[in-house]
């Protein structure tokens, strides 16, 4: 009993000195970042929401082994409503988030009762259909609450002489009745706000750091409570859990609605840090996207996902922007047949072509690190971890 005691006391001192160094490691990121080009705002926030989508990703995932295709459609779920928030009600991004997190979660309450009725394979292709399904709808039926392939903005732009009247019905429709109730009046086209804070630039990333922070402690103590070894028990062997008598479906419908809610508050911060909200964000690509994360991470850590999220992104921004003119400045002290050499060859690994090396990637840390990123620091951990002195046993004698 002592010893069980004195086990749970270390973790949860492991637990508050990971969350500890997650935080700081965030909130700093503008200048340890610095040095490698990705300290811009953008960026910065681009790596809290896709982390917040990660780690929401890895909570159903990691923990009970169930692959999901389908979750960019609760990311697309997110910025339409919190959009719509913003169009109706007021620019400020609170009522917006927690507006969001609730429309995700009733959704994916609605698709993971559907969906949790198949495990495997069938499991991934039902959530896959979903997602297309809603990707379509938002493209077609949808369009007076989607604005189409437009994309649903804070304020339309379109020209009356060019969008259907039943569009500018819905999508023109500017009242913002708690913002007008305040006497908050904005001309142009409205940012959000924090209680009067922009949400643009390092406040914006700010405010995207912290949720991520929240995010990333609910997900740590989700993974320590008993739920939480409930869906490791989940992934280790449903079928004995079954033969127990314990029925294992709200454990996975709960698990899938907290992901689902994940996704939606990345949505959000999506359309708080950029007022739009797109059909694309709920294609298949993105769905994909976050299982690369995850893998690429490390499936069931902690930091994994955050992890694979932010270098799949820096890849996106810094090597898809690197072209054929910076690759002459950098290669410009070798001789000019080799540079051009050089170029040629360097050239179909970045700009357009920067998903060949993330392919790359992809491919040495699924063959060499299974358990993705974290596990290679955590080799590499034991490889420098000094041994413990070897304690002196008793001889027979003695006892």
């Amino acid at each position: 009993m002592a010893r069980n005691v004195k086990a749970r006391k270390n973790t949860a001192r492991s637990d508050w000195i990971l969350f500890i160094i997650f935080s700081a490691a965030v909130l700093t990121a503008p200048i340890t970042l610095a040095p490698i080009g990705a300290a811009y705002p953008d960026l910065l926030q681009k790596f809290a929401i896709y982390g917040i989508f990660a780690i929401g990703f890895n909570i159903l995932f990691g923990l009970t082994g169930y692959l999901s295709f389908g979750h960019a459609a609760f990311l697309g779920v997110g910025s339409y409503a919190s959009v719509w928030m913003f169009k109706l009600f007021t620019m400020n991004v609170i009522p917006a988030v927690l507006f969001s997190v609730i429309v995700a979660g009733i959704f994916a309450l609605l698709i993971g009762f559907v969906s949790l009725r198949r495990s495997g394979i069938y499991f991934s292709i039902l959530t896959l259909a979903f997602a297309q399904m809603s990707y379509n709808l938002a493209y077609s039926v949808l369009t007076p609450l989607t604005n189409g392939e437009t994309g649903l903005q804070v304020r339309h732009l379109a020209p009356a002489d060019r969008a259907p009247d039943y569009v500018l019905k819905l999508v023109d429709v500017d009242l913002r009745w708690v913002d007008q109730a305040f006497g908050v009046v904005e001309h142009g086209i409205p940012i959000t706000n924090l209680f009067g804070m922009k949400m643009s630039g390092y406040p914006g990333f700010y405010f995207c750091a912290v949720m991520l922070i929240i995010a990333f402690f609910i997900a740590m103590r989700i993974s320590r409570s008993n739920f939480g070894m409930m869906l490791k028990a989940i992934k280790s062997n449903q079928n004995r859990l079954k033969y127990t008598g314990i029925n294992t479906k709200p454990y996975l419908l709960t698990a899938f609605i907290i992901s689902g809610m994940y996704a939606g508050l990345a949505g959000s911060l999506l359309a708080v840090t950029d007022p739009l909200a797109g059909a694309e964000r709920m294609q298949w690509t993105a769905s994909g996207e976050v299982v690369l994360m995850t893998i690429l991470g490390g499936v069931g850590t902690l930091v994994g996902p955050f992890l694979g999220a932010t270098i799949i992104k820096y890849f996106e921004n810094i090597f898809s922007s690197i072209n054929d003119t910076v690759l002459q400045q950098v290669f410009s002290f070798l001789p000019e047949t080799l540079q051009n050499i050089v170029v040629a060859v360097t050239s179909m690994f970045v700009g357009e072509g920067w998903h060949l090396t993330l392919g790359l990637l992809f491919v040495i840390i699924v063959v060499f690190l299974p358990g993705g990123l974290m596990e290679g620091f955590s080799r590499l951990f034991r490889i420098f971890k000094p041994n413990p002195p070897a304690t002196p046993t008793a001889s027979k004698s003695e006892a």
